[in-house]
């Protein structure tokens, strides 16, 4: 039985950070490698994009409008009007800025990766309101999934070529990179030719939905790491997940092309309506 459907018929080379822009009631997301970021309105279908100039791994919303984006050489904000300015700039050869996500108290979690995607030359990091950066770890891979607990106890982290679902001790003010970091153990590990955990959500459960790149799938697994629910899609590589619309129910699905393509949704957007429920998402304080 089919559990999906198509939001947005799109030919995405690398579609990823679906997120629910709650205060615009639509959904944002990015292609990564063409240094594009959408957005849709299901309830309209109007869609928009807008042109960065550097690959944009992740673009989320900002409290004062605008958004706060991961570029390949550091993270920056558009203002409401569209005029553009760096938070923290670090330029690293070679590297580019992939997932990143706002914790519940505004901060903006960003990760980065090495094109050539080499053992240990991708970093995770918070960036405060005001810009500031507070390294977190500097020997990750791929950096991508990232999400907190309902009660914003736990932060979920993914390394996608480790194969797991790391979690963290966030603490009761979410907690920094210097009290966080030291408490990561595994959470779930996906097992051998499943695919790769790649971004991920958590519903108000406290459940986690992680998309599997070359699988194929997008799963759910408890918060006692007991996967619960698979969804098969049509396309190999899903990215990411989200859940948005009016009561935060739909789960959205980014997708990224194979070389060469295999399925026409690849690089669509897909939606599984009534998935479950999801959290409202905090928009970047800064």
């Amino acid at each position: 039985m089919r559990h999906w459907d198509v939001a947005v018929r799109s030919g995405a080379r690398l579609g990823e950070g679906p997120t629910w822009d709650a205060a615009e009631a639509r959904l944002i997301w990015v292609d990564i490698l063409t240094c594009r970021v959408h957005t849709y309105d299901p309830a309209t279908g109007r869609r928009t994009v807008m042109v960065t100039e550097q690959h944009v791994g992740a673009a989320k919303p900002r409290a004062g409008g605008g958004l706060v984006v991961n570029l390949r050489d550091g993270v920056g904000a558009y203002d409401a009007g569209g005029a553009y300015s760096w938070l923290a700039h670090e330029a690293v050869p070679g590297r580019r800025g992939n997932d990143a996500a706002v914790a519940p108290d505004g901060a903006l979690w960003a990760g980065t990766m090495r094109y050539d995607e080499a053992a240990g030359g991708g970093t995770l990091a918070r960036i405060a309101p005001d810009g500031s950066a507070e390294p977190a770890l500097s020997d990750v891979t791929v950096s991508n999934g990232i999400g907190w607990s309902p009660d914003g106890r736990l932060m979920y982290y993914i390394d996608t070529p480790t194969r797991r679902i790391d979690v963290f001790d966030a603490g009761d003010a979410v907690g920094t990179a210097a009290k966080v970091v030291p408490t990561r153990r595994a959470f779930v590990e996906v097992e051998e030719g499943a695919g790769f955990p790649d971004g991920l959500c958590v519903d108000a459960e406290g459940a986690v939905w992680v998309a599997l790149w070359d699988g194929g799938q997008v799963r759910r697994y408890t918060p006692d790491g007991a996967l619960d629910r698979t969804i098969e899609l049509p396309v190999r590589r899903p990215t990411a997940c989200a859940f948005g619309g009016s009561d935060l129910t739909d789960l959205f699905i980014t997708t990224a092309q194979e070389d060469p393509p295999r399925h026409p949704l690849e690089g669509s957007v897909l939606v599984v309506p009534g998935a479950g429920r999801g959290l409202e998402q905090p928009a970047f304080a800064g």
